[in-house]
């Protein structure tokens, strides 16, 4: 049997608790960035409705299509990264640029008003709205897939740490996440959106910081793979890296462009989703015996999961209007406000991570740590069990003035779920991918999150009664809803049960490789 010395071969040497040192750095800079994200997510769908008196349609359009595309530029972010630019350089240019549109949301304009029957908004401030949500869509494109790569590039191949390290990482940015719902939400609500707006920003800042500070403690694992060949002149002047920053810059443009026109944006995800699961495809059948069925089974995995997260952001979407508009939000003493209601999810994750990342070791040692397939399925049967239970408290539960205990069931279940498959889901990009494309196989990874939070926009949209401005903006139908979450309930645990059938033939594929 191996000792732990050959376990650890490849990791990285200097220690911080156990764990390699570099992963204390993207702990605090994944939390920051997630404080920020998080923060701005609570406000933005009840700042959609209230301020700019968006209907439920639209403002579930907006807010799927913006949190979709959060998760499909880190393909283009991992594969520049891998083939030019290197993690740390990515994730910098990320940080800068969502630091940027976290603070241009402070400048909030004039609210929107009603004209007769028609709703009035400010053009200009529109326009500017949707540029900073375009500016935060690159910047995670080129955070996101990145700092977690980083990660991954810190343990060994067969590192045991390896699952329990991005545990940790993937609590990191639940402590930013219940940070700012609760104080982001508070103060949004409380004192005015822009004010709740410009702090996330200052939360994105201080994540920049603590990043090109703590950069030297990467011991040089985030670095281009050709650093010379940044030097090299691409037009004119102007070098590769500095074209890589344009062609960024570019790409913030083409976001504001989309955002705007969001049904091209869904068949635009629908189509690179083929082409990226063609791709792999290719690469795994042209590759040896075992490369190819590890690639095959991260493919699968990465597809099916579109189902998990079209459910679980909800909690932005048609789960913040329903307790906006249905629920005793007074709950053990305390009266919550709409956008915090969120926070559960994260407190869930900081009180359960520490007991999964034990509980997967602890299985391990004795033999019955499920696969990671098993996990997956475990994720998609206990968040579907989660809905349809809630879609039952809705009807049984009559009245406008629901039990708050229904919202805590739901969001137990969607954590339950969360820490089955998110953590594990990027350590498995890790582990299965091949190394020269480990960066576009996670930037797959979050394009089929992309693809489901852009679900969520349709499936939030659902919930809404007829089209209604004003004080009715926003307004949800308890029936409609209660029919959405009973058939999207039943649709993720027919997924795990199809996972739980196909674990076996995985686990051949894997070839070793829990």
């Amino acid at each position: 049997m191996s000792d732990t010395s050959d376990l650890r071969a490849g990791s990285q040497e200097r220690e911080l608790m156990g764990h390699p040192i570099g992963l204390s750095i993207c702990f605090l800079t994944e939390m920051w960035e997630r404080f920020s994200f998080y923060g701005m997510r609570a406000l933005l769908i009840l700042f959609l409705t209230k301020y700019y008196l968006y209907s439920t349609e639209q403002s579930s359009g907006i807010y799927g299509a913006y949190i979709g595309m959060t998760y499909m530029l880190p393909i283009l972010g991992g594969y520049l990264a891998d083939r030019y630019l290197g993690s740390r350089k990515a994730v910098v240019f990320g940080g800068i640029l969502l630091v940027l549109g976290h603070l241009s949301l402070a400048f909030e304009g004039p609210p929107a008003y009603l004209d007769g029957e028609t709703v009035v908004r400010d053009e200009g401030f529109q326009s500017l709205f949707f540029f900073s949500l375009a500016l935060i869509i690159t910047g995670v494109g080129f955070l996101k897939a990145n700092i977690s790569t980083i990660v991954g590039k810190l343990y060994g191949e067969n590192d045991p740490r390896r699952d329990g390290g991005f545990t940790i990482f993937y609590m990191g940015i639940n402590v930013g996440s219940v940070l700012s719902i609760f104080g982001v939400g508070y103060v949004g609500e409380t004192f005015g959106w822009s004010y709740g707006f410009g702090m996330a920003g200052i939360g994105m800042l201080f994540g920049l910081l603590v990043f090109l500070w703590g950069q030297k403690f990467l011991d040089g694992r985030a670095e281009p793979p050709k650093p010379e060949a940044l030097k090299e002149k691409a037009f004119g002047p102007v070098n590769k890296e500095n074209a890589i920053y344009l062609f960024g810059f570019g790409l913030v443009l083409l976001s504001w462009v989309l955002i705007q026109y969001r049904d091209v944006l869904g068949q635009a995800l629908g189509i690179l989703g083929i082409l990226m699961v063609v791709i792999l495809v290719g690469k795994a059948m042209k590759s040896e015996t075992v490369v190819r069925g590890r690639l095959l089974v991260a493919t699968f995995l990465i597809v099916v999961q579109t189902v998990f997260w079209a459910l679980f952001e909800q909690q932005g979407a048609s789960l913040t209007l329903l307790a906006d508009q249905y629920f005793d939000l007074n709950f053990l003493g305390f009266e919550w406000l709409p956008s915090q209601v969120q926070s559960m999810n994260p407190a869930f994750i900081i009180m359960f991570a520490p007991v999964f990342s034990w509980l997967w070791v602890t299985l391990s040692k004795k033999g019955y740590e499920p696969s990671t397939p098993g996990k997956f399925g475990w994720a998609m049967f206990i968040i579907g069990a989660g809905y349809l239970v809630f879609a039952y408290g809705l009807g049984a539960d009559e009245g406008s003035n629901k039990s708050f205990i229904w919202l805590v069931f739901l969001y137990l279940g969607l954590t339950l779920s969360e820490l089955c498959l998110s953590p594990v889901g990027l350590s498995m990009v890790t582990k299965l991918s091949p190394k020269e494309i480990v960066g576009m196989v996670m930037g797959t990874f979050f394009l089929f999150i992309s693809l489901g939070n852009y679900l969520v926009g349709i499936i939030s949209s659902l919930t809404g009664g007829a089209e209604s401005h004003g004080a009715a903006a926003g307004a949800v139908d308890v029936a409609s809803t209660i029919t959405v979450f009973n058939n999207v309930g039943l649709l993720a645990v027919g997924t795990g049960v199809l996972i739980f059938i196909l674990t076996p033939l995985m686990k051949r594929h894997m070839h070793g490789i829990h």
